[in-house]
């Protein structure tokens, strides 16, 4: 087991992205503490981890509040002792795409750049502090290829704010890893591109792919995009002690829509 034992914090446990990294950082062995702002999502994955022989506490957290991301932090400390694993998948929300930014009112624009950064400030930052007194830590953090679209796609997707926020919370993780790096704390940054898995049913087309998805698709080099378990599972290796010489980088999960 790649994090036997370990102590994790997963914000927005509920959603796509954050129940199936969840499971697989139980299934790999760690206590995992799912945080969401619905009870609800978060139970229903706690349940499946536990079915399988994994240990999962759910919590209603909403993780643009400080004040409650710190209480439950401390609440984790309290039972665990440590927190060695924190990784943030909350949905930015107020993302607006599709519109042309000329005909976008500010607020639209600004709300996902504010809200992705808000997030990923408090909730890192706080394990952070937690994880600098141990001498070791991971903070993983979510961002997507739409901050590094090529004129092409950004012609073609009308990101909105969208591909900003996704760019500063890059930034963000570079600037933390490097302060956090000498304390033995790594941040590291999941990038995959559009996962149809978590598309609404009008959006995903699995079997008969329409126009956006067969766009995508010809852009990859795989010719095919991520899915939420290759993301799952590239979670677990960065989060993982066989990534120990990871930081301060963005990870590229995008089937090769992005090549650097």
């Amino acid at each position: 087991m790649l994090l036997k034992d370990k102590v994790a914090v997963i914000y927005g446990a509920g959603g796509k992205i954050g129940g199936v990294v969840a499971r697989a950082f139980a299934r790999e062995g760690a206590f995992v503490f799912l945080t969401g702002r619905t009870l609800a999502p978060l139970d229903a994955v706690a349940a499946e981890i536990t079915a399988a022989g994994g240990r999962a506490e759910t919590a209603v957290v909403d993780a643009l509040e400080p004040a409650a991301v710190e209480a439950h932090l401390a609440h984790i400390i309290a039972k665990t002792g440590r927190i060695e694993i924190s990784f943030n998948a909350i949905s930015i929300r107020g993302d607006l795409q599709g519109t042309p930014l000329i005909d976008m009112p500010w607020e639209n624009f600004t709300t996902p750049v504010l809200v992705g950064a808000k997030t990923h400030f408090i909730t890192a930052t706080a394990a952070g502090r937690q994880m600098v007194k141990q001498g070791s830590g991971v903070i993983l953090t979510l961002s997507s290829t739409s901050s590094v679209l090529s004129g092409r796609d950004r012609r073609f997707h009308l990101t909105g704010g969208f591909s900003t926020a996704c760019a500063t919370i890059e930034a963000f993780t570079l600037s933390l890893a490097g302060e956090l790096g000498p304390q033995g704390v790594r941040v590291v940054c999941l990038r995959p591109d559009a996962i149809p898995e978590t598309w609404s049913p009008e959006h995903r087309e699995d079997t008969s792919p329409g126009t956006v998805h067969r766009y995508m698709m010809d852009g990859t080099v795989l010719e095919r995009m991520p899915t939420l378990a290759e993301v799952a599972e590239a979670a677990v290796f960065a989060a993982s002690d066989r990534a120990s010489a990871m930081t301060g980088t963005i990870l590229n999960l995008s089937c090769g829509s992005f090549m650097a």
